[in-house]
């Protein structure tokens, strides 16, 4: 990574980046994005160090005003957009120095473009004081942000696409929770009743299944995960970026599904957002990416590569949000979303169980292929909806939720061995009769299924305090 300064000389580019970093108050060598990296001294080095802030304080703007500090940094990560950058830039330099009170700085953040994208950004720094250009050798959205974020020394750190798609009116709402500290994160949503929005029907079915899939899957809270006007307090970012690894469009998801996971607080705010139809983003790709990006972040927290805990100590906001209590059951806890992933589960279980089953009839009679292929589904199928149907995380009771699931896997292997004996009572059936009867069966028991784990398993119960948590 380079940093270009109007006033930057080629041994100043080469000295050691020192200082102290004023959003966390942490001083000596300022980490290393990567290999090669030149940091102009003057981005951190002799500022006066503040005191560190924790989450939930307001964020001094007077000392930082005083101090000649930037409040806020707004990333903007661009790939070959030099026909669009110069007139993006200045439009939004113009929109901050009047609507803004604080001192402002612009990053545009060059991911290894092959066209005149960083002439154009270097030529913005040096006219424009308040701008910096950042050329990186590796693409990716993800990238640009995590190495601009962790070396920036504004307490408040936000992005934007080149295109500026969202009306900069909302800038203002997206920045001013988190300098007070109400907020640690705050996203600019166009799935809000409020919002305006001007798309086309391709990219509105990809956004809105996509979040209904976090929604479901993931059970996560935040209205629109994709839209590019984001903004984070540093001292959350440099708890929760280290954690994060996707370099491209996943990165915001992943950002946004970890700090909800530590009991942040995220701020939405409606925007107006216009498509852009020169939009290079591949949409078909970049939703199979993020797919898989769900699978890798949820299979990293269920194997606690991610430190929630610890993080949640850390960032020490407050007890859990309300989401978490029973008398305000959040998004992971509605009935729709419990249904769509215990659906998606027991399909998965289903298909399996099937397999096993048929696999099983060429050495066994049909009630021990039946009993042996429900008892392995049934144990992979407790623990899956334990961890994503009904959100319980690490080791606490999972011998007596496998062991009530078990007593469910009875009642479920009672209705379908009743099934088969009433088949076999009535003639002499085919495999796949025998298939059919127990799959409808099998749709009966899970509808049991999902009531006694509802209700039994994974029951909440209140804490005296008032907050809840799994039986």
């Amino acid at each position: 990574m380079t940093l270009t300064d109007p006033t930057l000389t080629e041994a100043a580019a080469s000295a050691p980046a020192t200082g102290t970093n004023p959003a966390t108050g942490s001083g000596g060598p300022i980490p290393q994005a990567a290999s090669g990296v030149v940091v102009h001294p003057g981005f951190h080095a002799d500022t006066p160090q503040l005191p560190r802030l924790r989450p939930g304080t307001a964020i001094d703007v007077g000392a930082l005003d005083a101090a000649g500090i930037p409040v806020l940094d707004v990333t903007i990560p661009v790939y070959n957009e030099e026909t669009d950058l110069e007139e993006c830039v200045r439009r939004l330099h113009a929109h901050l120095g009047r609507a803004f009170e604080h001192g402002f700085r612009i990053t545009i953040a060059d991911n290894a473009s092959t066209d005149g994208t960083l002439r154009v950004a270097e030529r913005l720094a040096r006219e424009l004081p308040e701008v910096r250009a950042v050329h990186l050798e590796r693409k990716g959205r993800g990238n640009a942000l995590r190495t601009v974020w962790l070396a920036s020394d504004a307490p408040v750190l936000a992005y934007m696409d080149v295109d500026l798609s969202t009306d900069l009116n909302a800038l203002g709402p997206l920045v001013a929770p988190l300098l007070s500290g109400h907020s640690d994160l705050a996203i600019g949503t166009r799935l809000a009743r409020t919002s305006r929005v001007v798309r086309g029907p391709k990219r509105e079915f990809v956004s809105r299944s996509y979040n209904f899939l976090l929604h479901s899957l993931m059970g996560a809270g935040f209205s629109d995960a994709q839209c590019g006007f984001k903004a984070i307090r540093a001292d959350v970012a440099q708890q929760l970026l280290p954690h994060t690894l996707d370099t491209a469009w996943f990165f915001d998801t992943e950002l946004l599904v970890i700090a909800e996971r530590c009991g942040l607080r995220c701020h939405e705010v409606p925007v107006d957002w216009t498509d852009d139809p020169n939009s290079k983003v591949d949409i078909v790709r970049t939703a199979l990416d993020d797919l898989r990006g769900m699978y890798r972040l949820t299979t990293d927290m269920a194997r606690g590569r991610i430190p929630l805990t610890e993080l949640r100590a850390a960032l020490a906001r407050g007890p859990l949000p309300a989401g978490e209590r029973l008398a305000e059951a959040g998004p992971r806890q509605s009935l729709f979303g419990q249904l769509a992933r215990f659906a998606v589960i027991g399909l998965v279980s289903t298909l399996a169980y099937a397999a096993l089953y048929v696999l099983g009839r060429e050495f066994m009679d049909a009630q021990a292929s039946n009993f042996v292929a429900l008892l392995i589904t049934a144990v992979a199928n407790t623990a899956a909806n334990r961890r994503f149907t009904f959100g319980v995380l690490g080791s606490a009771r999972l011998g007596r939720h496998h062991f009530e699931g078990l007593i469910v896997f009875a009642i479920g292997w009672a209705l379908t061995a009743g099934a088969l004996m009433w088949v076999h009572s009535l003639t002499h059936p085919a495999t796949w009769i025998e298939l059919g009867v127990l799959i409808v069966a099998n749709l009966a028991a899970t509808a049991v299924k999902f009531l006694l784990f509802r209700h039994w398993v994974f029951r909440r119960r209140p804490h005296p305090q008032g907050v809840t948590s799994r039986r």
